[in-house]
C-alpha cells in the first residue's frame, strides 16, 4: 500500500510551505469538501497566505487520517455516473485539542492567522438552542471559566486565542461560523463575549469593538466516506488515501463582509459576499 503524502511533493498549484492564515475547529469531512476547498481554489488561482490549520475539538479521528499524508486528500466529485478526483492542499496539519490544548491556542495567536473558521455542530457552541445564550452550567464551560489555561469548549478556545492575541499586541482574528445555524455570526459572538466577560471584561470590550463575526450560508452535500469509496480510489489511483471525501458538484457559500483586516478574496472562486446572509 503506498500511502498519500507530499513526498514526492505532489503539484497542487501552490506553495504548500507559506503560512497558515486560517484556524479550522472541527476539520471534518464537509469542511474537506467545502471551505478547504475553497481555499484550495482561491490558492491555485495565485493568492497567498490562506493555508490552513486544522483542529478536532474532540477525537484523533481525523488527525490520524490525515496527518500522515501531510495534510492532503483527494475530493471525489461524483456527478451521475461520473466521478472526478481532485488533490486538495490547503490544510496543513491537524492539531488535537484535547491531547494539547496549548498547542491549539498558540495557533490561533500565531501572527499570520486572520481567521478562524468552524464547523463544530450546533452542540459545539454550548448555547442554550432558544435563548442563544451561553450555557454557563455546561461542565465544558463552567471548566473554561475555571480555568482558561486548558480550553475545553469551543468559545474557550476563541476567547483564549484573542486573549493570547490581545497580550501580545496583536489584532483579534475574525471569527466565522460555517454552520448552518440561524444568525451563526451573532450566536457566536454572543458566546464569545459571554465568556469572555466571564473572565475579564476588559477583554470582553475589546474583542467587542475590535472583532468581527460574519455570518454565513453553507451548501454541499458530502456523504460519509465508506470503506469500499477508500478501496476504489486506491484501485484507479495507486495511492492509498484514509482522508477523501466524496461530494456533489454543487456547492454555495454565502458570507457577510464584515471582516478584521485582509479578509480572503473568495469571491474569485465564487463565494458570495453580502451585507445581509438572512436577505
Amino acid at each position: 500500500m503506498t500511502r498519500l503524502n507530499a513526498a514526492p511533493a505532489p503539484d497542487v498549484g501552490y506553495d504548500r510551505s507559506q503560512p497558515c492564515g486560517i484556524v479550522h475547529l472541527g476539520t471534518g469531512a464537509f469542511h474537506r469538501a467545502h471551505q478547504a476547498a475553497y481555499f484550495d481554489a482561491l490558492m491555485r488561482a495565485g493568492e497567498a497566505g490562506w493555508m490552513i490549520r486544522g483542529s478536532s475539538l474532540r477525537s484523533p479521528r481525523v488527525a490520524e487520517q490525515m496527518n500522515p499524508q501531510d495534510g492532503l486528500f483527494t475530493m471525489l466529485v461524483r456527478d451521475g455516473v461520473e466521478d472526478r478526483a481532485q488533490l486538495i492542499g490547503s490544510v496543513k496539519s491537524v492539531l488535537v485539542a484535547p491531547e494539547d490544548p496549548a498547542a491549539l491556542v498558540a495557533a490561533l495567536a500565531e501572527p499570520a492567522v486572520r481567521l478562524v473558521t468552524l464547523t463544530i455542530t450546533e452542540k459545539g457552541y454550548c448555547i442554550d438552542p432558544a435563548s442563544g445564550a451561553l450555557r454557563m452550567e455546561d461542565p465544558g464551560v463552567q471548566a473554561d471559566l475555571t480555568d482558561l489555561s486548558t480550553p475545553r469548549t469551543a468559545p474557550g478556545f476563541l476567547v483564549a486565542g484573542l486573549r493570547a492575541r490581545r497580550e501580545a499586541g496583536l489584532a483579534p482574528f475574525t471569527v466565522l461560523s460555517c454552520d448552518n445555524l440561524p444568525h451563526n455570526g451573532q450566536r457566536t459572538r454572543e458566546a464569545v463575549l459571554a465568556m469572555a466577560r466571564a473572565v475579564d471584561p476588559d477583554l470582553a470590550d475589546w474583542i467587542a469593538e475590535e472583532g468581527a463575526f460574519p455570518s454565513s450560508m453553507v451548501d454541499r452535500i458530502v456523504p460519509a466516506t465508506l470503506a469500499e469509496d477508500i478501496d476504489a480510489l486506491e484501485a484507479s489511483t495507486g495511492y492509498r488515501d484514509e482522508a477523501m471525501v466524496k461530494t456533489e458538484p454543487f456547492t454555495q457559500w454565502v458570507v457577510e463582509d464584515w471582516f478584521v483586516g485582509p479578509r480572503p478574496p473568495l469571491e474569485k472562486v465564487g463565494v458570495q459576499f453580502t451585507r445581509d446572509v438572512a436577505g
